[in-house]
């Protein structure tokens, strides 16, 4: 087990680069496989979750390597082989496997999705994706059983019943080989869905609409990657920086960022009076004055991220007024609100919706980082709160944010991780 030890009080400033998306990252490794060539990827972020997701390569012969932001992968001598348990548990992305194996080998026996427990998440969707491209699913002693037909996928009209990013990407997975035109509506638009699309044209397959809610795709017979790949940047990283550079910051850089990506974020900073000078591919946040309260919703992309609710909470804490966190994605996404009162906040959850009050002094002490996002939330608290904080369970922030205890010491942080 690691625990993240840090003092607070210390002012950050300088400048701090964002590493490529976690939640392409954990969507195109999978996506290697459809590959008939070996694969490169550059700008993967330093996260456990990238190891997880070798080791699951590992197990079906596919050989990757890893240094420099750089992750080579070769499926050349892949082996179909189930993926019942073991590291499919340890991370939800880890179902992208799904339709990477259903659209390489027509077949495939996976666990059950783990990661972070933030209210249910259901794979309903993907399974009714799956069927109308002729597949048939069962449940095989807790696994995941899917097959195509014996003349292959067949190209379908899909509806998503609800904006699922997941189905989304585990459709278009399946639907690249498939025979025929298949057309998603009512898809997610996030920018990783455009990342992916984007990696699957250039090894030759034909994805249209990624971005908007209609996705029209024709199979090709195969893919084969012929250049290297290189991955967006993570804006959820990218959004938690800036919170905290608008919370305990004296003129922080926020470098690699794709600005229009966090449109909706930005303007909730700029509504709580966070001064910003926006440039190119970078943010520079100057010190915070008096801060004014803001009512957060969250919802599918373009607006408000899920992942960005709790990474802006302690900023919210140091604002005037009572604020407001409507999550409409995951409404039981609160673990970190009792860890927050722990450290002095004046804070609550009624029918699933958080108040905040404005809290002059936050205490160090011990609390736990129950999942990815509310671990990052409690780095900044740590960082305003005056004295010493103890993160527990610190791997769920290091499965999520890259190399990010030598990114809080180059911003001055005082800043350690121990492990038991």
């Amino acid at each position: 087990m690691k625990k993240m030890l840090i003092r607070g009080g210390k002012k950050l400033s300088g400048t701090v680069v964002i590493g490529g998306a976690k939640n392409s990252t954990v969507a195109l490794i999978p996506a290697a496989i459809l590959s008939r060539t070996p694969v490169t990827l550059d700008s993967v972020p330093h996260i456990q979750d990238v190891d997880n997701l070798m080791a699951i390569l590992d197990e079906m012969n596919v050989k990757s390597e890893f240094a420099d932001c750089v992750l080579k992968i070769d499926p050349t001598q892949i082996k179909d082989v189930p993926l019942p348990n073991g590291k499919i548990k340890s991370l939800r992305a880890s179902y992208y496997f799904m339709g990477a194996m259903l659209g390489r080998f027509g077949k495939a026996i996976v666990g059950l999705p783990g990661g972070d427990d933030i209210g249910p998440r259901p794979i309903d969707q993907h399974i009714k994706g799956f069927e109308a491209l002729g597949a048939k699913v069962t449940n095989e002693h807790g696994a995941i059983a899917i097959r195509a037909p014996k003349e292959g996928l067949h190209g379908a009209r899909i509806f998503l019943d609800m904006v699922s990013v997941g189905a989304t990407i585990n459709v278009i997975l399946a639907a690249v080989t498939a025979h025929g035109r298949t057309v998603i509506e009512n898809a997610a638009k996030e920018p990783e869905i455009i990342d992916l699309a984007t990696y699957l044209n250039n090894m030759g397959a034909s994805i249209r609409g990624a971005g908007t809610d209609v996705i029209r795709i024709e199979g090709v017979d195969q893919l084969a990657a012929h250049n290297a790949h290189t991955i967006i940047p993570d804006r959820i990283e990218a959004g938690t920086y800036l919170a905290m550079a608008a919370a305990v910051g004296d003129g922080v850089k926020v470098q690699n960022i794709i600005s229009e990506h966090l449109d909706a974020f930005l303007a909730k900073l700029e509504e709580m009076g966070v001064t910003m000078d926006v440039g190119e591919d970078s943010i520079f946040v100057y010190p915070s004055g008096d801060l004014r309260m803001v009512q957060v919703k969250t919802m599918p992309y373009p607006g408000f991220a899920t992942d960005l609710q709790q990474p802006i909470t302690p900023l919210m804490l140091k604002a005037h007024g009572e604020g407001i966190i409507v999550d409409t994605i995951y409404p039981k996404r609160v673990r970190h609100i009792p860890e927050l009162i722990r450290m002095g906040a004046d804070i609550t959850v009624e029918n699933d919706v958080i108040l905040l009050h404005h809290a002059d002094h936050l205490e160090g002490t011990e609390v736990a980082a129950e999942e990815i996002r509310a671990g990052a939330c409690l780095m900044t608290a740590a960082l305003m709160a005056e004295g010493e904080t103890v993160i527990t369970k610190a791997e769920n922030i290091l499965r999520g944010y890259d190399r990010v205890i030598m990114k809080l010491k180059g911003l001055g942080a005082d800043v350690a991780l121990i492990t038991d």
